[in-house]
């Protein structure tokens, strides 16, 4: 290769390369994507045929991210007027107690279903080594304090759906026997967890419905038609989206809206917008 071909072969690359840079650190991770999804119930009462379910996971309120792209992701999403909201953990990236006040700034813009609004924590709320009940209390009464009825191991009845929702399985505080032995029968349900790696514990007693995970953030970086080289989870095929568990379960997956680390490639950050029919 002559020298001048090599040189301006040299500087295409360098220049693709910055580009990509730029659209992993500044575009992508603010690129969010409202993923429409259709979520059969068996036993959906006639009355919630047709109502929507929207689902945020992952924000990592915090000081390696940008709140106002998290407020505005919020008030995008309340001009879907969701019937139901769920949280499914990780709310915040916890450093230090300067958190909460971040928290209380981004929830003032929560959104709310019209029917009800539940969440579920993940395992960066409970601070430390994910060792810290105290800070995953005080993120729990912030959080209940703007109407969001968070379920640690416990289920609740909202307009004639069931909404499990279990602790995080790497915190102090999973105890799934609590409501999974318990579960109730001929009714619609659904179960909030945040790792996916649940789904694999056997602690299920017969459920047949779906789970709403989040926590892998589909691995943020992706290249095309391959797997994303890191997932923080045992079973690498939960990685983002739908899954069918074959049992009667259905997995889904979000990829979070916030992140820990501000980039992402191929891997677009999410609120999922659910359709419930009957199954």
């Amino acid at each position: 290769m002559q020298r001048k071909t090599f040189l301006q072969t040299l500087a295409a690359a360098t220049g693709a390369g910055v580009l990509t840079g730029l659209y992993t650190w500044q575009v992508e991770p603010f690129w969010l994507e409202f993923v429409r999804v259709q979520m059969p119930i068996r036993q959906l009462p006639e009355a919630l045929v047709g109502k929507t379910l929207m689902q945020i996971s992952d924000m990592h309120v915090g000081n390696r991210f940008d709140r106002k792209y998290l407020i505005e992701s919020m008030q995008k999403a309340q001009q879907l007027a969701p019937d139901f909201v769920v949280y499914t953990g990780d709310f915040v990236n916890y450093e230090s107690p300067e958190q909460f006040a971040q928290l209380e700034e981004v929830m003032a813009h929560a959104v709310h279903g019209t029917l009800g609004t539940a969440g579920v924590l993940g395992n960066h709320d409970y601070g430390l080594d994910w060792k810290e009940e105290a800070v995953a209390d005080r993120v729990t009464d912030i959080l209940s304090a703007r109407g969001i009825r968070m379920l640690r191991n416990e289920q609740i009845d909202v307009h004639g759906l069931s909404i499990i929702g279990l602790d995080d399985w790497w915190a102090t505080n999973f105890k799934p026997e609590l409501v999974l032995q318990s579960l109730p029968q001929n009714k619609p349900q659904l179960v909030l967890c945040h790792n996916p790696d649940v789904a694999d514990l056997p602690i299920w007693n017969g459920y047949q419905g779906w789970i709403l995970s989040g926590h892998t953030h589909g691995g943020q970086c992706k290249a095309p038609f391959l797997r994303p080289p890191l997932l923080p989870v045992r079973n690498k095929k939960y990685v983002a989206g739908q899954v069918d568990l074959g049992d009667g379960r259905t997995l889904y997956i979000n990829r979070a809206l916030g992140h820990l680390i501000q980039v992402r490639f191929n891997v677009r950050p999410e609120i999922t917008l659910f359709e419930l029919v009957k199954g």
